[in-house]
């Protein structure tokens, strides 16, 4: 199990089962505390074979090297990092995904998430990411035809995505709420529940240059919709949400850049993938970045 000591006390990890267990009755002093995020999502590539109206990822060619790629994720685990997380654009569009997946297991002790549309897999991509990937998120916006409109990709293909992701990888499920979704969230627990999901994780629509975003009267109902909840999937939001509903916070002293940041496909270290401003990762490597951004953030 994978140690992180921070200030809610010690934090036990297994990757391979994603038990967490926090000592919080652990005295666990400051300078011994992990200087790294305990997540650290990583944009491989700003490519995408979808066009989405809402999608809010940069639209500008980008992909990061993977020899500078793969020294950030030692840095990472090195500083006590639990995590990394793949993602773009689509990341299956990258194509040093298996090698670096691969490489994050086997040299580090980081947990690998991987969150994708799902349409480009298939058994050879499934075979190359088996045993390399420790939990997988499909991004899946309504069912049927709302899906297909959004999405403007064919529904039964994804259910065959689905088939395979699922025989092979814990995973959960995204869904961008916006007036369009908000009405099919008991369809799509129950169409993730049919597939073995084990997370729902409910994403407000943010603002782009097209789409001003979720609005009051959907967050109400976002929030509603929470509050009555007794599905069979766990629920989770994105840290950003501004949702009057109950939330757990297991580790509620682990804030800000202690929890999370994002590194984007131009190798800019951000405090979220939503966030304007952020710190390019020099020769000194992703852990003075963030110490940059740390500074940053505290004027």
């Amino acid at each position: 199990m994978k140690v992180r000591h921070g200030p809610d006390g010690v934090h036990l990890f297994d990757r391979s089962s994603g038990l967490n267990v926090l000592l919080d009755e652990v005295d666990s002093p400051e300078p011994s505390w992990s200087t790294a995020p305990r997540q650290v999502s990583i944009a491989l590539t700003n490519a995408c074979n979808l066009a989405c109206s809402y999608c809010y990822a940069p639209k500008h060619r980008a992909v990061l090297a993977v020899d500078k790629l793969l020294c950030w994720i030692d840095e990472l685990n090195q500083a006590g990092a639990m995590g990394v997380g793949f993602g773009g654009g689509e990341p299956t569009l990258y194509r040093h995904l298996p090698e670096v997946c691969a490489y994050t297991t086997e040299k580090t002790e980081l947990a690998v998430t991987l969150t994708t549309h799902g349409h480009r897999w298939n058994k050879e991509l499934v075979s190359k990411l088996r045993g390399t990937v420790n939990f997988v998120r499909v991004s899946v916006d309504g069912v049927g035809s709302t899906y297909e409109r959004l999405r403007g990709r064919s529904f039964p293909r994804l259910q065959a995505a689905l088939e395979m992701i699922a025989a092979e990888f814990n995973w959960g499920m995204n869904t961008v709420v916006n007036r369009d979704t908000i009405e099919e969230l008991d369809a799509l627990v129950a169409f993730a529940a049919h597939y073995g999901a084990s997370e729902l994780l409910l994403l407000p629509e943010q603002p782009t240059k097209e789409t001003p975003g979720a609005d009051g009267v959907t967050l109400r109902a976002l929030e509603s919709w929470i509050a009555s909840y007794t599905g069979p999937i766990s629920l989770s939001t994105s840290a950003n949400a501004t949702l009057i509903a109950p939330i757990a916070e297991p580790l509620p002293n682990e804030r800000g850049l202690r929890s999370y940041a994002h590194i984007d496909a131009g190798g800019v270290v951000r405090t979220s993938s939503y966030s304007q401003q952020g710190v390019s990762i020099g020769e000194e490597g992703v852990m003075a970045a963030l110490t940059g951004l740390a500074q940053m953030e505290a004027v």
